[in-house]
């Protein structure tokens, strides 16, 4: 059973995913449209994370992506399927232990924004950031055996904050009237 760790921000995620980043460039290099690194892992003001690296992969056609699945499990990925998103292949790597979560979505997918908008509202909102950062602590001190209790409350405050990162978005990306 997986237990719920929290460690503080560290600069070696960033580390982490660059090197990652390298490796599943090389892997989906003929479907691949843009890489990025998501997650709170991503979000220094957030404060603390569980130390999973979660990276964005957007490619050109999402059925490809099954035809890469031995590649991946030479860089020690697991294949899980859409793991109930449609339109998602997602992989994680070490077991028990993960270490990186690689969620892949084919171009013009919601999913693809909403992850993106969420990163950005958290970098550019520090006090939301640091609100999230203090829930997993709270969380994970009041479930460190129960992963998926951690999970479902988190997903609560998680939900509400990609409606505000989502409205956020649209009022910043709407045409101002009088310009």
């Amino acid at each position: 059973m997986r237990k719920t760790k929290i460690d503080p921000w560290s600069e070696e995620w960033e580390k982490s995913y660059c090197h990652e980043e390298g490796k599943l460039k090389e892997v989906l290099k003929d479907e691949l449209v843009d890489i990025f690194h998501i997650g709170s892992t991503s979000i220094p003001t957030v404060g603390y994370a569980k130390p999973i690296i979660d990276i964005l992969i957007v490619v050109r056609n999402i059925v490809n992506v099954d035809l890469y699945k031995s590649k991946m499990l030479i860089l020690g990925y697991e294949s899980k399927g859409e793991n109930g998103i449609a339109g998602r292949r997602y992989f994680t790597k070490g077991k028990d232990n993960r270490t990186h979560h690689v969620h892949i979505f084919q171009m013009g997918s919601e999913f693809i924004k909403t992850h993106l908008n969420f990163k950005e509202y958290l970098l550019q909102n520090p006090i939301e950031a640091k609100k999230y950062g203090e829930l997993k602590i709270n969380l994970a001190k009041q479930y460190p055996e129960v992963h998926h209790k951690y999970q479902e409350e988190k997903q609560q405050f998680v939900n509400k904050l990609v409606g505000k990162a989502n409205e956020w978005a649209r009022q910043r990306n709407s045409p101002k009237l009088g310009n």
